[in-house]
């Protein structure tokens, strides 16, 4: 049956059950082999149907189609300090052309048996205002983290108003702390705001696992379509100040950076950002999954360090008219603990070009990586968008979407089905279950593609 509208979030919480945070060390990888048989697991749903009032953004003529009572591209982060405690944010009501009316949040403090909403003011239909420092029409990049002792939520959001470089456009990367599980959120930090200018974009954050004090944002700023250095800034206080944002990677001229994400590599407390580096040149571009080191907190960076060629194909519908799906093909996850860090994306060298699987690299310092190798169940189909984590039990997990049982081609049809491999070896092998689906992709919004989101 058809997955209908609004249920991104559906197996959210099998996911961060399975992948919680923690370490593990790991050695050789290789797939699961053969592919199990078909399975499922419980699935609570968290999103609801919306509650904006129509026009809440603000905008007399929007531009763009706007899919009411989608919920995309989710974020959930389990609480160190209250083990019943999730919390969880996600897109509502997305546009076609960039951007959601809001971010939505839950949280649970059951365990993720019953949720309850509050959400930050990060747009207009969240009760953004220029007062609380909302006064934005859409919000994107959703992202979740929780400090290791206090238990205290960061929420970022991406808010933006108008197109992207365009005439009068403005964007902003917004800061929400809870320190009550979620329940209720403390006043917004704005890390930065800019004009026609630039644009900010794919931010991430992330607390330090081991002091309370730090936590680390970092995005692109884009300052033209190909220029997009990365821009970080941290608080020592626990989210009380927030340092001024600044530059800590420029790629150059006709070059960016994209989907920047720090993690804390243990022993040493070392800071990496993983990230993907886009060139373009005259006749030729590449991609590159490259990291920078930081060894005092984010004070000062490293030059980068090249994990992987990104040589991603992208997903799209075999039969014709091929609609592309807009997946995570220009993205890395990444995930670290226990003296090893892990760093996923979608890859097509295990196909010869012709579609994408799942690449897996490991390295225990940041420094030296291992050659990349498949994870994915089903070497033989289109397979997008992992997310990898470390549990504290040292389990490494990858979930990802593939079209295994896309059986029949179709032009109104598109089934996908969401998975998980999960290696208890340090990842020497790796073992897959079945989470969810299959479920239509034609049900989910059309922004530059089929969109559940960029990343999970």
């Amino acid at each position: 049956m058809d997955a209908q509208r609004g249920a991104g979030v559906v197996a959210l919480l099998t996911l961060v059950a399975a992948c919680s945070s923690g370490g593990s060390s790991g050695g050789t990888i290789t797939p699961p082999q053969p592919v199990p048989p078909f399975s499922s697991v419980q699935q609570i749903r968290v999103s609801q149907p919306t509650t904006f009032a129509p026009g809440c953004d603000g905008v007399a003529s929007p531009v763009g189609t706007l899919y009411p009572d989608t919920a995309v591209e989710p974020s959930l982060v389990a609480n160190p300090f209250n083990a019943t405690n999730l919390v969880a944010a996600w897109q509502q009501n997305r546009w076609s052309n960039g951007g959601a009316q809001g971010l939505v949040l839950a949280y649970s403090v059951g365990g993720g048996t019953g949720w309850a909403f509050s959400s930050p003011p990060f747009s207009r239909c969240t009760d953004g205002n220029a007062a609380n420092l909302g006064d934005y029409a859409r919000a994107s990049d959703p992202w979740l983290t929780v400090s290791p002792t206090k238990g205290y939520v960061y929420a970022l959001s991406l808010s933006f108003n108008g197109t992207t470089l365009g005439p009068g456009s403005s964007s902003a990367m917004l800061v929400a702390r809870s320190v009550d599980f979620g329940v209720t959120w403390q006043g917004t930090h704005a890390l930065i705001q800019d004009g026609a200018q630039v644009f900010n974009d794919k931010g991430s954050i992330t607390a330090d696992p081991t002091n309370d004090n730090y936590v680390y944002a970092v995005w692109d700023r884009m300052t033209s379509e190909v220029t997009a250095p990365t821009y970080f800034a941290r608080t020592t206080t626990g989210g009380s100040t927030w340092e001024t944002a600044r530059n800590i990677y420029d790629p150059g001229s006709s070059a960016q950076t994209l989907g920047n994400q720090i993690v804390v590599l243990q022993p040493g407390d070392v800071l990496l950002d993983v990230f993907t580096e886009i060139s373009t040149g005259v006749n030729t571009s590449s991609s590159l999954v490259r990291v920078i080191r930081s060894l005092n907190n984010g004070a000062t960076w490293s030059a980068p360090i090249t994990i992987s060629e990104l040589q991603s194909v992208g997903t799209s519908n075999p039969a014709p008219p091929h609609a592309p799906v807009r997946d995570g093909s220009d993205l890395v996850s990444v995930s670290a603990g226990a003296g090893a860090v892990y760093v996923a994306w979608q890859d097509s060298r295990f196909s010869m070009g012709k579609h994408d699987g799942i690449a897996l690299s490991r390295s225990t310092d940041g420094q030296t990586w291992t050659a990349p190798v498949q994870v994915n169940g089903d070497p033989n189909v289109q397979a997008f968008t992992p997310t990898v984590n470390v549990r504290a039990d040292g389990v490494i997990a990858v979930t990802y979407f593939d079209l295994r049982n896309n059986t029949t081609p179709s032009d109104t049809t598109l089934y996908a089905d969401c998975w998980m491999v999960t290696s208890t070896d340090g990842g020497s092998t790796f073992s897959e279950q079945h989470l969810s689906g299959s479920f239509n992709l034609y049900n989910a919004p059309d922004a530059e593609g089929l969109f559940l989101g960029d990343y999970q």
